[in-house]
């Protein structure tokens, strides 16, 4: 089955969608598991309306997807109503009819820019009549469909059951939705349930029990159906009591309908349909993620690392930007130069990332490596300014070949750099300290160029030597060493002379040290002699 690393648990595709969720509450501007306890409340309350097993399933696993493809109109979005994220967090306090949703986005209108951008924005607005964001609704629901469609939920009809209800995410009661039309009860109960959830759950957080009731009531007959608002005016306070404050994860998986475990394969095929997910909140991010995972992998083979550390790299690579939901794309999409707030932000999402990694035990060595895609050797990296001792050999990597890729991609400041300005520009990473050297060689030599220095690792250690200097670091004897490598103790032992000779040291603890330094340490716990 699939795992994060050695000994892991299978990873389960419910743990991934809700992963994926936290990147959602970002987008939608609120805080992280909105959609997780959104969920519970909906499989509550489903339960206690009485629904049956196939409703309550739907009504699962579309309290987590539906609201996913909000990324996928951030460009567009911030272009018309300035930060994305703020915009759609007033959505919750507003009744989004036809009249009060013109109103809403003339409002909004060109946030952030000049009295004169903000009247112009507002009078196309007007002449658009909503057009425009009918158009970023739509979109959403079919980009939220198709990833549904690649995390292949299962042949019980829920498959297409969810692809259904997907589409209706912005309809209404009353028919003025998107689609337009489209209302009472030709949408699924599960939709109806799911987009009372979701609203409750706003307002129960930021007001208790009464606030969220109100807030149903006050969409009553217009979003919501009455008879939804009705049996949830007579069970909302038990549905409500006892929701998790702070944290709904443990209760979530719990509530898991069908739990499925991954194996590898599918693990791999889910986390690339992530990937893709996550590249869609800039069009300066297409492929972003799927390339830095595809080079990193090939860069870490090139330098000789472990099958089992390469699969783990590429993983990494897939989701080592899955924060950037929580940062606008005022910032992401802006033409000029940052200015120092806006930076923090940008920085955030390495922090963001590392958070809802941290959910899932089962990929603890994916997290560990994709969490420091930003770091730099000489702590200038961010979220947690490490130093290189601190940077295992596998997030040099990765953080070489983010960096490479990003160069050779057009950024709303710049164009792509061309591949040899790429190369030049990469390299004075690594002569300035902030990069691995050696990871950078790797990282040129998988892209097609020619790499100036053989793969290997440091002071000339080959691939075999820096096998044994790891296991010797951890403290294995001369017989353990040879034993895990398939070699005999005699060549074990000249492979330590030799590394002693190459990094000028005489002792385990010097040696230890040394690796290190050099970041070839995934983690420090001993192994058995």
């Amino acid at each position: 089955m699939g795992t994060g690393g050695r000994g892991s648990p299978p990873v389960r595709l419910a743990e991934l969608i809700a992963t994926l969720s936290l990147a959602g509450d970002l987008g939608l501007g609120q805080p992280m598991e909105h959609l997780a306890r959104s969920c519970l409340i909906a499989v509550r309350f489903a339960e206690r309306m009485g629904l049956d097993e196939a409703d309550r399933e739907a009504v699962y696993h579309l309290a987590l997807l539906a609201w996913l493809g909000c990324t996928a109109d951030s460009h567009e979005i911030a272009a018309l109503f300035g930060d994305d994220l703020a915009f759609r967090a007033g959505v919750y306090h507003v009744d989004l009819g036809p009249r009060s949703m013109l109103g809403y986005l003339v409002s909004h209108a060109g946030a952030g820019g000049s009295a004169a951008h903000r009247a112009r924005a507002a009078a196309g607005v007007v002449l658009d009549r909503g057009r425009t964001i009918r158009v970023a609704m739509a979109t959403h629901c079919q980009v939220t469909g198709q990833l549904a469609a690649r995390l292949d939920l299962g042949d019980r009809g829920l498959g297409q059951r969810l692809a259904r209800c997907l589409t209706q995410t912005f309809t209404r009661w009353d028919g003025t939705g998107v689609p337009e039309g489209v209302g009472g009860d030709s949408v699924d109960i599960a939709t109806r349930v799911v987009q009372l959830a979701d609203l409750v759950e706003v307002h129960h957080r930021g007001g208790g029990v009464p606030a969220a009731l109100a807030a149903a009531e006050r969409r009553n007959g217009t979003q919501l159906d009455p008879a939804v608002v009705a049996a949830f005016a007579r069970e909302g306070t038990a549905v409500l009591d006892g929701l998790p404050v702070d944290s709904s994860w443990a209760e979530l998986m719990a509530a898991d309908p069908h739990p499925r475990p991954l194996a590898d394969a599918e693990l791999d095929a889910v986390l690339e349909a992530v990937a893709d997910f996550v590249d869609l909140k800039s069009p300066f991010f297409a492929g972003h993620s799927r390339g830095v995972a595809d080079l990193a992998a090939a860069a870490a083979r090139r330098a000789g690392h472990p099958p089992e550390e390469v699969r783990m790299l590429r993983r990494a690579g897939l989701v080592h930007d899955l924060g950037r939901a929580g940062v606008p794309n005022t910032i992401w999409d802006k033409p000029g130069p940052l200015t120092g707030l806006e930076r923090e932000r940008v920085e955030l999402h390495a922090y963001y990332t590392d958070r809802m990694l941290r959910h899932v035990a089962a990929m603890a060595d994916v997290r560990g490596i994709a969490a420091l895609a930003h770091e730099r050797l000489d702590g200038s990296g961010y979220h947690r300014a490490l130093l290189a001792s601190a940077i295992p050999a596998s997030a040099r990597v990765l953080a070489a070949a983010d960096s490479y890729h990003a160069m050779v991609e057009p950024r709303p400041h710049r164009p792509a750099l061309a591949p040899q300005a790429a190369v030049t520009e990469l390299r004075a990473e690594g002569r300035a300290g902030r990069l691995d050297p050696v990871a950078v060689e790797a990282v040129l030599g998988a892209a097609g160029h020619r790499s100036r220095r053989p793969a290997g690792g440091p002071a000339g250690l080959t691939v075999r030597e820096v096998e044994v200097l790891v296991r010797l670091a951890r403290a294995a004897s001369t017989r353990t060493i040879a034993r895990d490598l398939g070699i005999t103790p005699k060549t074990a032992g000249n492979h330590i002379e030799r590394i002693y000779t190459k990094i000028g040291a005489n002792t385990r603890a010097a040696a230890a040290l040394f690796a290190m330094q050099h970041g070839l340490l995934r983690s420090l716990e001993p192994i058995d002699s």
